[in-house]
């Protein structure tokens, strides 16, 4: 199947007018954020959204009949690479996580009781929801392993257990937590993913979790990384997305997509740090010449572009096959931009931070912000390590052991090449 990226002329518009409203529109206000209360900032996002939703432009990551736009992985690549550019525009434009991926699960596992419940205020931004699979005495890369459980008792599920780096719990009106509802099941039949309102007794949400990114996080202050635990917390039996043990499978409906949603934004906001390293080498000087004629500096700009151009086409390359084939038929090449972008991601924000020099680490610019948040991208939705297990043993898959030495590639006697020589002599006569 040939690639093709070529943009669509009218699609092309759409995407300048993204553009031009997150440089003009969004960026200015990333300054004064920390300023807003929650309510001035629900305020200010609202007109955002309008703006959003008049161009067509809202939840893009859904198909039509969920209330998005149906326009596919390849144009919404395209589309978050120019989001990606600002912290909060996914919030804006309507696919912001958790509540994208959440938003596909219960489209994918649940009920039209759910929908109607969970799903559709939760596309319209009237409610809001989080996440909860990771737990704090496990390791997060081998979900197989966790412990948090769920038990049926007459018309309940009674649930017990710890989760913690919660994306937006604090703020969430419901919790998806992926609970172990089949002890004695396959190690990936075990768990289940169960809905657990906000006020429900028995789920303590009781902290935001500081981290690089968020050093100072306050309980609510941000939505990010809160720390749960589950007492005895009972909810209905109906409260169940899908059957039980589709934990696993219904986990990888949000998580594939999710990986290239998050890749395509690094790379948005690698290209921002990239025009700051630009600019910054256009308007210094030292040692009696501009940056621009220092060979090192020349370095950082060509490892900076290439990077970001080869992994643009190979993210290209992984929306277009999502297209074609599904995330699960794709899910090697996910798995490759998912690593790869973190890298680049991190090496162009630390180029730029570098010739920025103190500027750049201090707190006047935004690549001190960039910095200590992509040291997260390797960690998200699965470790890059696993990520490069599984891309190296799918990878060998297609080959074969030799027998002996040497193998096929080094011919074992000049007799052989020479007869081979010999033929193709003849053959061309």
């Amino acid at each position: 199947m040939p690639w093709d990226f070529e943009t669509d002329p009218e699609f092309q518009q759409q995407l300048d007018w993204v553009r031009q409203f997150v440089e003009e529109e969004l960026i200015p206000l990333e300054p004064i954020m920390v300023d807003f209360t929650e309510e001035q900032w629900i305020a200010v996002q609202e007109p955002l959204k309008q703006r959003v939703k008049d161009q067509g432009l809202w939840a893009c990551h859904l198909e039509k009949e969920l209330g998005g736009q149906g326009m596919g992985q390849l144009p919404l690549a395209q589309m978050n690479m120019i989001t990606g550019r600002c912290v909060y525009a996914q919030e804006i434009f309507g696919n912001m996580a958790p509540d994208s991926g959440n938003a596909e699960l219960l489209a994918e596992g649940g009920t039209e009781a759910q929908k109607a419940k969970w799903l559709w205020p939760n596309l319209a931004g009237d409610i809001r929801s989080a996440f909860a699979i990771t737990e704090p005495f496990v390791a997060s890369t081998d979900p197989t392993q966790i412990e948090s459980s769920a038990v049926l008792e007459g018309d309940e599920w009674v649930l017990n257990g710890r989760k913690w780096m919660i994306t937006n719990a604090t703020r969430a009106d419901f919790i998806i937590f992926m609970v172990v509802t089949e002890p004695d099941a396959p190690v990936h039949k075990r768990c289940s993913m169960i809905v657990v309102e906000k006020d429900t007794p028995g789920m303590d949400i009781f902290r935001e979790i500081p981290t690089m990114h968020h050093p100072h996080a306050e309980y609510g202050a941000n939505g990010n990384h809160a720390e749960i635990n589950l007492d005895n917390v009972r909810v209905s039996k109906d409260n169940l997305i899908g059957g039980r043990g589709e934990g696993f499978i219904l986990s990888q409906v949000r998580l594939g997509p999710g990986r290239i949603h998050h890749a395509t934004r690094w790379l948005g906001e690698a290209e921002r740090a990239y025009d700051m390293l630009c600019e910054r080498t256009l308007s210094r000087s030292s040692f009696g010449k501009r940056y621009a004629s220092h060979q090192t500096i020349q370095g950082y700009i060509a490892e900076s572009r290439m990077e970001l151009e080869m992994a643009k086409l190979l993210t290209l390359r992984a929306a277009w096959k999502m297209d074609k084939v599904g995330h699960h038929g794709a899910r090697q090449d996910i798995a490759m931009v998912k690593v790869n972008n973190a890298k680049v991601l991190f090496n162009v924000i630390d180029r730029a931070l570098q010739v920025h020099g103190s500027l750049g680490y201090s707190c006047d610019m935004p690549l001190e912000s960039m910095y200590r948040s992509a040291r997260m991208a390797p960690l998200v939705d699965g470790a890059n390590e696993v990520h490069s297990v599984s891309i190296a043993r799918a990878e060998l898959k297609r080959y074969e052991g030799v027998e002996g030495w040497p193998t096929e590639h080094i011919p074992s006697r000049r007799e052989e090449s020479l007869k081979r020589f010999a033929h193709l002599l003849e053959a061309t006569g």
